[in-house]
Order: structure tokens, then C-alpha cells, then sequence
């Protein structure tokens, strides 16, 4: 029985991957690779959105991608890419742009969002039409499967109209994607605000936890986390939002579920705690850090694990485009 395919992707958009990403995303997709058909790609049209600076953005794409490698998604299990490598992305993204009204274009909330905080003046008509290059990505590898958290799933329903209106203009031709409802995550928060969630588009340094971090600085800034009132080691989401991010933390990197670790710092207060979370965190990140560094020190194997995913991925867009093009109407290039 063939396996369900899934798709997805993330941004090079800083120097290092952080610990919501790992816990919310990429640990998952380690996972997902051993059940599914499984593509992952560094989504670095996404990224130029933002206009970022050429050379930040090429380097960016190599450090998560080699992060992507160090975590442990294996190029023998699933399929890692470049998503500029495989140029039919923006080619089936053109023709969608096509199908898409600018109403409903405009009713993504993540376009308002960041319109807001870029200023109106300074939001793209790339910002604007993102979510259309996003299901170009899902419908090009007819993707069964999306992780999606709550900020995409607006995402993924214009997905599925666009595959449903496309299929009835032209023919069946996408599949329709569904959630894949990742295992659930407690939401990771800023250790300097734990009644936000850690993002390095919000969060001051002091406040996310970097994969790429060395052991030094990880365990200042779990030590100087904002804790809460008392001493007592006890999840209590309103009156210790502080404590009970940390004990999140340690259970989502131990396995070891957060009754047991109350009840194993029972009297102990703060120090001990904050110490063995710390702990949890270099344990976890050291690992991948150095096996980064080990690839990004080695350009050419990296170039050739990407060269590898670029193929596969592209030998399937190939074949939907070429699908596509006829159906839409376009004249063969003979």
C-alpha cells in the first residue's frame, strides 16, 4: 500500500532554527518521514517577501538546510529541497494567481497581519498573493497531507478551492489536500515574556532558545528564564505562565510527563529546576549544532544532498506542469 504523501516547508529567515520550530515542525517531520511519502523544503521564495539582503538569504538557505540534515530527516527516507531549485513552484503559483479572486485573496489573515506591521505602503504583492505560492507548493507534489498549525489553516481551505476550481475548469487534475494534525505540541513561549509565543520576529535574544546556541549562553538564558511568585515547581498556565513554559520545555525534550516532574521537584524550588531544564536543552541541541557545523563546513556534500532532493522534486513537478500546461491550453514548445 502506497504511503500518503505530505508536504512542507519552512523559511530561511534567521541564523538558526529555534525551539519552537524544532518542537512544532521539524521534530515532527523526522517522524513523519518513517509513515509518509514525506517532501520538506526551505521555502526561499517565501522568504524574498521581505526583501532580504541576497547574500543573508543564500546563506540562510544553506544553514536550514543543513539544520533540516542534522535533525534527521535522512535524503534516503524523504525528499529535502531548495524550493527555487524546482522552478515549476512559481510557474503553477502564476496560473492559480489566475483562478484566484482579489477578494478572496484578500481575506487571508496573515496578509492583514503583516501588512500591519510592515506598514500598508511596504506590504508586497508578493506578501499579498504568498498563500497562492503556498498551495502551488502543496498541489505541485499532489501532497495528501499538510502539517498545519492554526495560522496556516486559512492557508490550506484556499488550497483546496483552488484545486477543486481548477479540477472543474479543466479536468480532474490536483489532489485535495487534508490537515495532518501534527502530535500535539504545548505552545512554547518567550522565557522573557511567557505569555507570548517564542518568535524571532517578536521575542528579544534573551528570550528564544536557538538550536545553533552554544551550551553557555543556552544556560543563561534557561537560568535567567522569568519565573513566577513562590517557589513552588507546579503548571499553572495563569498565575505561572514562567514555570509552566519551562516544565513544557523539559517534558517535550525528556518524554517524561509534567506530573512526574512536579512531583519529582516537590520542595526543591527554582535553582535545581531551572538547572536540570538547561540540562534537557544542551543535551538536545548540542548534537545537532555540531553536525550543522560538520555540514555546512563541507559545502560540496551539502550541495549534493540538495542536488539530490532537487531531482526528485522535480521529476514530479515536471510531470504535473507538463499536465497542467496542456489542460490550461498553453502551445508545446516543440
Amino acid at each position: 500500500m502506497a504511503r500518503p504523501r505530505v508536504l512542507s516547508g519552512i523559511q530561511p529567515t534567521a541564523d538558526s532554527f529555534h525551539l519552537g520550530n524544532y518542537l512544532g515542525a521539524v521534530r515532527q517531520w523526522v517522524a513523519m518521514q518513517e509513515t509518509h511519502d514525506a517532501f520538506y523544503c526551505v521555502v526561499d521564495l517565501h522568504a524574498i517577501t521581505v526583501q532580504p539582503d541576497p547574500a543573508e538569504l543564500r546563506r540562510r538557505t544553506r544553514i536550514a538546510a543543513a539544520q533540516l540534515f542534522a535533525c534527521g530527516l535522512d535524503p534516503e527516507r524523504c525528499t529535502v529541497f531548495v524550493q527555487s531549485h524546482v522552478r515549476e513552484h512559481s510557474e503553477l503559483a502564476w496560473v492559480l494567481i489566475c483562478l484566484t479572486g482579489m477578494g478572496e485573496a484578500g481575506r487571508m489573515t496573515q496578509f492583514k497581519d503583516k501588512s500591519a506591521k510592515y506598514g500598508e505602503g511596504a506590504a508586497s504583492v508578493g506578501l499579498f498573493t504568498y498563500p497562492i505560492l503556498q498551495a502551488a507548493d502543496i498541489l505541485l507534489y499532489h501532497a495528501d497531507e499538510v502539517p498545519v498549525g492554526a495560522d496556516q489553516k486559512q492557508h490550506l481551505e484556499l488550497t483546496r478551492d483552488l484545486a477543486q476550481r481548477f479540477n472543474h475548469r479543466y479536468g480532474d487534475t490536483f489532489t485535495l489536500p487534508k490537515p495532518a494534525i501534527p502530535k500535539e505540541v504545548e505552545k512554547i513561549t518567550d522565557l522573557q515574556d511567557p505569555t507570548s509565543k517564542m518568535s524571532k520576529s517578536s521575542s528579544s535574544p534573551q528570550g528564544i532558545l536557538d538550536l545553533l546556541e552554544q551550551p553557555g549562553p543556552l544556560r543563561k538564558k534557561v537560568m535567567r528564564a522569568v519565573t513566577d511568585t513562590g517557589s513552588e515547581v507546579v503548571a499553572d498556565e495563569e498565575n505561572k505562565p514562567g514555570v509552566t513554559n519551562l516544565l513544557r520545555i523539559q517534558s517535550a525534550l525528556t518524554g517524561t510527563p509534567i506530573p512526574e516532574l512536579e512531583a519529582r521537584y516537590a520542595g526543591q524550588g527554582y535553582g535545581t529546576f531551572k538547572k536540570d531544564v538547561a540540562e534537557a536543552v544542551i543535551e538536545t541541541f548540542t548534537p545537532i549544532r555540531e553536525r550543522t557545523e560538520k555540514l555546512l563546513a563541507d559545502e560540496h556534500e551539502l550541495d549534493r544532498l540538495l542536488a539530490i532532493g532537487a531531482e526528485r522534486a522535480g521529476a514530479v513537478a515536471r510531470a504535473t506542469m507538463e499536465k497542467v500546461r496542456d489542460r490550461v491550453g498553453f502551445l508545446p514548445r516543440v
